[in-house]
């Protein structure tokens, strides 16, 4: 039996006997020949190797060779202490479908509360998945079922995941909670959630549930890349709304690219997110909200040292949550909304959010605010950063149709066009009933993003005829760098620069406060707002109380 490096064993009494530490699923009734169903001998070899375990404490390791192992018409329910090792990605694969069984969901591995009794007192421990491939793709289901994931399990002790590739799971690709003491490590998760509606729990590349060991839960995510998931590239998410919030969660070193949400915080607290890169996510490349099934948002936590970068509608947005979030060091930029939005988002409870943090920031090349506040702050602080060639969506409405007009699954191209290059970006595109966002544009080109994440065109069906009429909404007047569309006490505001460098200026105002917004009581000084394309300031609200001084390009003090 020829084994990964570092797979070598200890102690090994014969090539697969029940006696051994290490098991060679083909000396146990796995083909891997592509055509067989392995199920059934896969979960007869786990219950050996968990009764051996059981037995005498020690763990034991199914190593499977390369091949292809069809697992259809059922998961197989784990045990402690046992683990699945193959020769890795595309050598080792595991090919899930549901033929004969219609209605089941067919994980390649489970072990859940609902259908197991797991629990803290019932957890599986010393697992290790490494080294192999999940297709989900040949996993068919009339409804959407939450359970059809690659992996799928909870209460997991002392767990290693590493070195996986999970694709095309019709729910999320690695989808497993309560994970303590646990590294989850060079998982790539592809087009995973794909009977998801978007709308449904789970659907991610990454779905991670928090909260069943209590107050901390010791798990590193780090090096992971999730591409085109159908809800999340990565989300935490508190599990039930009466349990503490675990604090002692890391994510570092990942990727999320085109999914609905880049990375979600529903429900930690203390998460640390560094050194990721977030990009062409639907919705926003970094998200803090509601939006899960408890709609508890995280609290306490830091991103830094991150890049969140062309995200269909915003960069980084935070709601929802009581606050003490800081967001530090990060490049914010090209986002086709707000660089950094505040706001709660519907569904989950509207908090004003205390002692938020926005350190050396740079943010720039957003379609509209730079920073944008549409949410209550107490005692935020936004500290040394660099605002700048925000508010891009400065096109004017427009319209055509005919013998100039074509359109393809990703774009439209109207030759009579002179449109500002970007600036329709974020817009929503009309035609006839039918509709699309608007990733990118030229002087005769509209760049469209797909409707759903994971698929190829921005169109449900065929793209419209050639010479159909279209129309695009005018952009708002006011694009500032920081806007307060919210009420503020005791804001913080010091050491920024807000600017526009670019031809032609764009960001039309440094500081914005609205009609809906205002600054009671805050420090206000040191900040350079000179060389926006309008002015350095507007105040739809005035400013009440507080301090303010020493602002370039602002003569009011108050």
């Amino acid at each position: 039996m020829s084994l990964p490096r570092g797979l070598q064993p200890v102690a090994m009494t014969g090539t697969g006997r029940a006696d051994s530490l290490i098991y060679d699923a083909r000396d146990h009734g796995l083909t891997g020949d592509g055509v067989t169903n392995d199920q059934p001998a896969l979960a007869e070899l786990v219950d050996t190797a968990g009764a051996a375990c059981a037995d005498d404490g020690r763990p034991r390791v199914i190593y499977c060779p390369p091949g292809v192992y069809s697992i259809r018409d059922a998961g197989t329910v784990w045990r402690s202490g046992v683990s699945l090792i193959g020769a890795g990605p595309g050598v080792t694969r595991f090919v899930l479908s549901n033929p004969g069984n219609p209605t089941d969901p067919t994980p390649l591995a489970f072990f859940t509360a609902i259908q197991h009794g797991a629990g803290r007192d019932n957890h599986i421990a010393d697992c290790t998945f490494a080294s192999f491939e999940i297709d989900g793709s040949g996993v068919e289901l009339a409804e959407y079922d939450v359970l059809a994931k690659g992996l799928g399990l909870q209460y997991v002790l002392r767990g290693r995941f590493r070195d996986l590739y999970i694709h095309h799971t019709a729910a999320s690709g690695f989808g497993c909670d309560f994970l303590q003491d646990s590294v989850v490590e060079s998982i790539v998760a592809i087009g995973c959630g794909r009977l998801d509606s978007g709308e449904q729990i789970g659907g991610a590349g990454l779905g991670i549930g928090i909260g069943g060991w209590g107050s901390v839960e010791r798990l590193t995510i780090t090096a992971c890349t999730a591409v085109g998931n159908g809800t999340n590239g990565v989300f935490l998410e508190l599990q039930n709304r009466e349990w503490t919030p675990p604090r002692g969660i890391r994510i570092t070193n990942c990727y999320a690219e085109g999914n609905r949400y880049g990375i979600s915080d529903w429900g930690a607290d203390g998460l640390i997110v560094s050194a990721c890169t977030m990009i062409g996510n639907q919705e926003a490349g970094y998200d803090v909200s509601g939006l899960g099934t408890t709609s508890v948002a995280g609290r306490g936590g830091i991103v830094t040292g991150c890049v969140v970068d062309g995200n269909v509608r915003d960069g980084v947005s935070i709601g929802n949550t009581p606050g003490r979030y800081t967001v530090q060091g990060n490049r914010v930029s090209r986002n086709g909304r707000y660089g950094y939005r505040q706001h709660n988002m519907p569904g989950g409870p509207s908090l004003a959010s205390t002692e938020m943090v926005l350190d050396g920031n740079d943010v720039w090349g957003n379609a509209l605010d730079g920073v944008r506040i549409d949410g209550t702050l107490v005692d935020a602080v936004l500290l040394g950063n660099r605002i700048r060639d925000n508010g891009g969506r400065a096109a004017p409405a427009a319209s055509g149709r005919g013998a100039t007009v074509t359109y393809t699954a990703t774009s439209v191209i109207d030759t009579a066009a002179a449109w500002l290059p970007g600036g329709h970006r974020g817009k929503t595109l009309t035609v006839g009933d039918r509709t699309a966002v608007v990733a990118a544009n030229t002087a005769t080109e509209l760049v469209l993003a797909p409707f759903r994440p994971g698929v190829t065109t921005a169109w449900v069906g065929d793209p419209p005829a050639a010479g159909t009429p279209y129309s695009l909404p005018a952009s708002p007047p006011v694009r500032s760098g920081v806007s307060l569309n919210a009420p503020t006490s005791g804001l913080t505001f010091r050491g920024n620069r807000v600017w526009d460098n670019h031809d032609p200026k764009t960001q039309t105002h440094g500081l914005w406060i609205t009609d809906g917004g205002g600054c009671l009581s805050g420090r206000v000084e040191d900040n350079d707002l000179e060389g926006n394309a309008v002015a350095a300031a507007l105040f739809d609200t005035a400013p009440s109380g507080g301090y303010w001084d020493r602002n370039h390009g602002l003569v009011t003090r108050f």
